[in-house]
């Protein structure tokens, strides 16, 4: 898993930059086929925001989060960020497996 980290009217230090690998690091409990993550950082007036673009196998992930505070902003990312990525296991699973093992059983039966 490859992160890229940009900031946009902000400066990225190396505490910004070690929390948010540490909070993606906790993605990959969830799902492990993370192939690329690029993350920007946003500061606009008050509000900092906190986007992402993941390349999963098979897809594309986008999700962003606004709040006054930027490490609250890349929480809300991660929150978001992992729902989708549970969602996206989710429907990768082949779920009619079961159901042909279950008829086969109802049939010899």
């Amino acid at each position: 898993m490859q992160i890229n980290l940009t900031g946009h009217h902000v400066d990225i230090t190396d505490a910004l930059r070690g929390y948010v690998e540490e909070k993606f690091e906790r993605l990959e409990r969830h799902f492990d086929q993370v192939i690329d993550i690029h993350v920007v950082l946003t500061v606009e007036k008050n509000h900092n925001k906190a986007e992402a673009n993941l390349q999963v196998s098979g897809n594309q992930i986008h999700a962003d989060a606004t709040n006054e505070d930027m490490y609250a902003a890349i929480d809300g990312l991660i929150d978001k960020t992992d729902r989708q990525l549970i969602k996206h296991k989710e429907k990768m699973k082949d779920h009619h497996r079961a159901e042909g093992a279950l008829r086969n059983r109802q049939q010899i039966a």
